[in-house]
């Protein structure tokens, strides 16, 4: 049986040592706005936040989920707002991905 806080986590433990004891019901968080669009290394697509308690505040409506399949064990995702640009710190080692979506993937994504 699960309990669940205030701010919406939900504590179930497990004999499944594989799967997490504490997590957000599926009606917390964010959903998916509109339609997936293909980018050359994976897709982009709107999420909206949805009616329920905020963990830290001052959350962001609509955001912009960018999801890249690098490499058969590397899988790239990164959430910003579409409306305001601000500030990464550039890193002479760490560049964007220029590549295609990998195939032959060690892992499954589901959004």
């Amino acid at each position: 049986q699960s309990i669940c806080t205030l701010r919406g986590c939900c504590w179930s433990p497990q004999s499944d040592t594989s799967v997490p004891w504490c997590f957000f019901p599926s009606n917390h968080g964010y959903k998916v706005n509109g339609m997936t669009r293909s980018t050359k290394a994976g897709f982009e697509t709107t999420l909206t936040r949805l009616p329920t308690p905020s963990l830290f505040g001052n959350d962001i409506n609509t955001v912009l989920l960018t999801e890249e399949y690098q490499t058969p064990n590397r899988f790239h995702f990164k959430i910003t707002d579409p409306n305001a640009q601000r500030f990464e710190v550039p890193h002479e080692h760490v560049k964007s991905f220029t590549g295609s979506m990998a195939s032959n993937l060690n892992y499954k994504v589901e959004v």
